[in-house]
């Protein structure tokens, strides 16, 4: 585990938090990963996922998957009741910190088009607009924009 701003410390995923990520996942996405999914993870040795917790309370989580020199990220999320208090940045940029010092030289992410606090907090980061997938995401038939950061 390890201390960052704002209060929250860093741990990887285990199966204990899964209840915890599924509810948050659910609240927050409209094709949210299955338990199924996310127990996958915990058997790729390419996936990283980090759990935020502050105190006892699950705040949001982070992962990518590292190929070769490239951290591509899977997932971003804060709980909604956490949302609008600077917790996301904290999160991504911890994660960020982590794929580069596993190597990444470069990180890539697809992010609904609609998401207009996420776009901008990736923008902020540095990630630069790298292209879009049209009807990427199928429940809603939304657009996914891909984001790229060289560090």
């Amino acid at each position: 585990m390890s201390q960052t701003k704002q209060g929250l410390v860093f741990q990887r995923f285990t199966l204990e938090y899964l209840p915890n990520v599924l509810f948050i996942e659910s609240e927050s996405y409209p094709e949210p990963w299955t338990h199924g999914m996310f127990r996958q993870e915990l058997t790729n040795p390419n996936s990283y996922i980090w759990l935020a917790l502050l105190g006892d309370s699950l705040v949001g989580y982070a992962g990518f998957w590292l190929v070769l020199d490239e951290a591509h990220i899977t997932r971003i999320t804060v709980g909604e009741k956490y949302r609008s208090n600077g917790y996301g940045r904290v999160i991504t940029e911890y994660m960020l910190e982590q794929a580069f010092d596993l190597g990444a030289a470069l990180a890539r992410l697809e992010v609904r088009e609609t998401n207009v606090p996420a776009r901008a907090l990736y923008d902020r980061l540095g990630f630069v607009v790298e292209g879009k997938r049209i009807g990427y995401y199928q429940r809603t038939n939304e657009n996914a924009v891909l984001m790229v950061k060289r560090f």
